[in-house]
């Protein structure tokens, strides 16, 4: 009793750490002090934890086997500010950066518990990482990706909002910088989310490997766009199924690779071996030529779509079809759905 007493005093003493019996350390951060200063401090198997109030800085984190937990994305707030902006995170306009490389990944960070807001490109931004768990974060009104991960690994991204961001909620991709093939997520999950007013609300693109389920979605432009090319592995050997994606009849602006986007609810470009199953997509109506509940369309260089299975879903109201294949890539089928208006006509 007298060492847990001791223990417990130490833990609560601001910056001070608490040892476990394995030598991991807790370090509280409150308000006013730098998240930043306590990572910097961390090594693996330690757990930071940020006590409700607003936090102005953006965070990197390098060490793997940390955990940086909020008190709760009502709670604890972080936003940009001054505290620092001489790191190469805050520069590129990002909340929270976990950074590895491909050769030495950054392994089992977890974030949770805490909201990102108004960054000037994505609220979390990850690289070469291995196993990265993000959980119960709210990531909202930032420029561009909520929460997106490249060059990794078997991530979990469960129980999370990303709402009003400029571009995707959720954003996992090969890598941004490089033209290539489709990688092996090696089973990254994309779980429980809920994604409101973003451009796109869940996209995958250039990964295999890879499941996107019991997601809600709406009141973004496209809920879920799984997006392949002409590289070599293609995109697919993905599973997309158990979602509720409705209304997202938001009206998105065209750019240089995409028209203009409206009322989409799951759209595959370039895309092989994929399983859209028993999702409900409703009420997803507009004019793009993407629009419809659930979407087969070749890709912006023309690569086509190959042996997806699109089956069991429910999938009513949509404008302007419920089931669509404008594409003219091979051995993909459409069966068991519920649905009242298909193009070509016969697939419902």
């Amino acid at each position: 009793m007298a060492y847990l007493a001791c223990t417990a005093a130490v833990v609560a003493s601001g910056l001070g750490a608490a040892p476990s019996a394995d030598n991991w350390t807790v370090h509280r951060v409150s308000a006013g002090e730098s998240i930043q200063k306590a990572v910097n401090a961390a090594k693996p198997g330690d757990t930071i934890v940020l006590s409700p109030g607003t936090y102005h800085e953006s965070v990197t984190i390098t060490v793997s086997d940390l955990t940086l937990r909020g008190s709760g994305a009502q709670s604890t707030v972080i936003v940009p500010g001054p505290a620092s902006a001489d790191s190469a995170c805050a520069k590129a306009g990002n909340g929270i950066c976990v950074t590895g490389t491909d050769s030495s990944r950054v392994a089992r960070v977890t974030v949770r518990s805490l909201t990102l807001r108004g960054f000037a490109k994505n609220g979390l931004w990850a690289s070469g990482t291995d196993r990265l768990t993000v959980r119960n974060v709210t990531s909202e009104k930032n420029g561009q990706w909520g929460i997106a991960q490249e060059r990794s690994v078997r991530g979990v991204f469960r129980h999370n909002t990303a709402q009003n961001n400029g571009d995707a909620g959720l954003f996992l991709s090969n890598t941004v910088s490089t033209e290539e093939g489709a990688r092996d997520s090696k089973g990254a999950v994309v779980s429980h989310n809920r994604l409101v007013g973003n451009r796109i609300g869940v996209t995958v693109r250039r990964l295999r490997n890879l499941t996107v389920d019991h997601n809600e979605a709406t009141g973004n432009c496209t809920a879920v766009f799984v997006v392949g090319d002409e590289n070599k592995p293609a995109v697919g050997a993905l599973s997309v199924n158990r979602n509720y994606l409705h209304a997202n009849n938001k009206n998105c602006p065209k750019t240089a690779r995409l028209p203009f986007l409206q009322g989409s609810g799951i759209v595959l470009t370039g895309a092989e071996d994929t399983q859209v199953t028993r999702n409900v997509v409703e009420d997803n109506v507009g004019a793009s030529p993407l629009s419809g509940g659930i979407v087969l369309f070749k890709s912006f260089v023309g690569a086509h779509n190959q042996r997806n299975e699109i089956r069991d879903n429910v999938v009513l109201r949509n404008g302007k079809a419920d089931l669509a294949n404008r594409d003219t890539g091979k051995g993909n089928t459409f069966h068991g759905n519920q649905c009242t208006l298909s193009e070509p006509a016969g697939m419902c």
